[in-house]
C-alpha cells in the first residue's frame, strides 16, 4: 500500500490458504488489514502458490515462517525449532538463477542466520545471498498500525560491503513511509538479540507487575495505583503494568 512501486508476492504451499487471501473473506481477522490487502491486491500484491516462480523473479525474499517449540532431541521443550528456516533457505538456493537478499522476519534464536547462510552458500550455481534479519514488533489488535507508523524498524546484515548495501537496498524500502531516523541498522546478531531482549524485557515487566499484585493483596494496597504511580516516572513509563493475575 506504501510501496505501490514494488511487486509483494506472498506465497504458500496451502492452495487453501491463499485462495482464503484471493478471496473476500480473509483468513485471519485484525483491524485494518482488510483495507490494505484489498486495495493492494492485484495491483502489486499478488497470493500465490508459484513458490519458484516468485523465488526467481524476487530481487529480496522474506522468510516469515513458524519457529515452534522443538517436541524432541536437544532442547525439547524450550528450545525453537528453525527447520522451517531452513527449508525455505534449502528451497530459495534450489530455484534462484540470480543473486538475492534474504530477509529473516520470524523470531529465532540468535544466529540463526549462520544456519541460512551456510545453507544458501551450498548452492553449486556461484550466486550470491546477503542475510538480513529484520524481526517485526507488532502486537495482536494493532499490527497494521504499529506497521504503517512503528516506533522503530530493525535491520541487521554482515558488516562488509555487500552486507552493508543489501542493508541500505531494505532500509530505501522502509522509507517509503518510515523517518530514517526510526530505521535501526545493526550487525546480524545484534538484530536477532535485539528482538529476543524485546520480548523478554516486556514479560519481566508482566511478570514484575503480577507479582506486585500479590504482595497488594497481602497488604492492602491498591496494584491499579501502584502502577499509576510508579508509570508516572518517565525512565520507567506506563506501557504494559496492568496485572493480569
Amino acid at each position: 500500500q506504501r510501496c505501490p512501486s514494488i511487486k509483494v508476492t506472498v506465497v504458500d504451499l496451502s492452495q487453501r490458504q491463499i485462495d482464503a487471501w484471493n478471496s473476500d473473506k480473509l483468513p485471519i481477522y485484525e483491524p485494518g488489514l482488510e483495507e490494505v490487502v484489498f486495495e493492494a491486491r492485484g495491483r502489486n500484491l499478488f497470493f500465490s502458490t508459484a513458490i519458484d516462480e516468485a523465488i526467481i523473479e524476487a530481487d529480496i525474499v522474506f522468510v516469515s515462517v513458524n519457529t515452534p517449540t522443538k517436541t524432541s532431541g536437544i532442547g525439547a521443550g524450550r528450545a525453537a525449532n528453525i527447520k522451517n528456516c531452513e527449508l525455505c533457505a534449502r528451497k530459495i538456493a534450489d530455484v534462484s538463477t540470480s543473486d538475492k537478499i534474504v530477509v529473516e522476519k520470524s523470531t529465532v534464536p540468535v544466529r540463526t542466520a549462520e544456519s541460512i547462510r551456510r545453507v544458501l552458500a551450498a548452492n553449486s550455481k556461484g550466486l550470491n545471498f546477503q542475510v538480513l534479519s529484520n524481526p517485526e514488533f507488532l502486537a495482536e489488535g494493532t499490527a497494521i498500525a504499529d506497521l504503517q507508523a512503528p516506533a522503530r524498524v530493525l535491520i541487521g546484515g554482515e558488516q562488509t560491503p555487500a552486507g552493508l548495501a543489501a542493508i541500505a537496498a531494505l532500509v530505501d524500502v522502509y522509507a517509503n513511509w518510515v523517518p530514517r531516523e526510526q530505521i535501526i541498522t545493526t550487525n546480524l546478531w545484534s538484530s536477532e538479540m535485539g528482538k529476543l531482549v524485546a520480548n523478554a524485557f516486556l514479560a519481566q515487566r508482566v511478570s514484575s507487575i503480577n507479582s506486585i499484585s500479590a504482595l497488594c493483596e497481602a497488604t492492602d494496597a491498591d496494584v491499579s495505583e501502584i502502577s499509576r504511580a510508579i508509570g508516572s516516572d518517565p525512565r520507567i513509563g506506563p506501557q504494559f503494568l496492568n496485572a493480569s493475575v
